[in-house]
């Protein structure tokens, strides 16, 4: 009993630990404190094909907000969190971002697929996986195709529907006249991953 009860607290704390993560992630991009956003990443980063750590990370970072953004806010929705194991799990968070750019106001709606890993006792992002649905300026509404909108940019579609197959299964099968069949409800721990149904990981344009 007291065993199960120290892994239910257990889990209670990763919790709460992960979804500060998320917050503390929009709270130091925002302020451009990019030494408190990198340390909420693995010591070992991957950057890219060949530079990993926190230090490129951090200059990655720097010269994307210099170039591109005056100032950003992002605001963290609903957040699906599941365990692997007990050092390990993954999650969706929703975001809904603003960006001052240049002389245009540009809203974005977005969620992120996130890796986690409790390295030394303490939770890190292991990856982040941003998938777009739709960028524009404040007042020009991103009605139809290529809705990733960017000042002085050609339009493009994001990946926002791509981790999950339902998306485009919906589209492509109207009811018919049949009663329509109904899933078993997915495994504890397995919501995600059912509603992925094996899909690749999308391919994410760099913005």
């Amino acid at each position: 009993m007291t065993e199960q009860l120290s892994a239910r607290i257990d889990r209670l704390e990763s919790l709460d630990e992960i979804r500060q993560l998320a917050a503390k992630y929009s709270l130091s991009l925002d302020m451009r404190d990019l030494d408190a956003h990198v340390n909420l990443f693995a010591e070992d980063i991957r950057i890219s094909k060949d530079k990993t750590g926190r230090a490129h990370l951090k200059r990655w970072l720097d010269d994307t907000l210099r170039l591109q953004f005056t100032g950003t806010s992002h605001h963290i929705g609903n957040h699906v969190i599941e365990f692997d194991d007990q050092d390990n799990a993954h999650g969706v968070v929703y975001s809904k971002n603003e960006h001052e750019t240049g002389d245009e106001w540009v809203i974005m709606q977005m969620i992120y697929w996130d890796n986690y890993q409790r390295i030394d006792g303490r939770w890190y992002f292991r990856r982040r996986l941003p998938c777009y649905w739709y960028a524009t300026d404040l007042n020009k509404p991103p009605i139809g195709d290529n809705k990733m909108r960017w000042p002085d940019r050609d339009q493009y579609e994001g990946a926002y529907h791509e981790l999950f197959p339902s998306w485009k299964e919906f589209w492509e099968n109207p009811p018919g006249d049949d009663e329509p069949e109904v899933a078993a409800p997915a495994p504890y721990e397995e919501f995600l991953s059912s509603m992925r149904k094996g899909a690749a990981d999308p391919k994410i344009r760099v913005r």
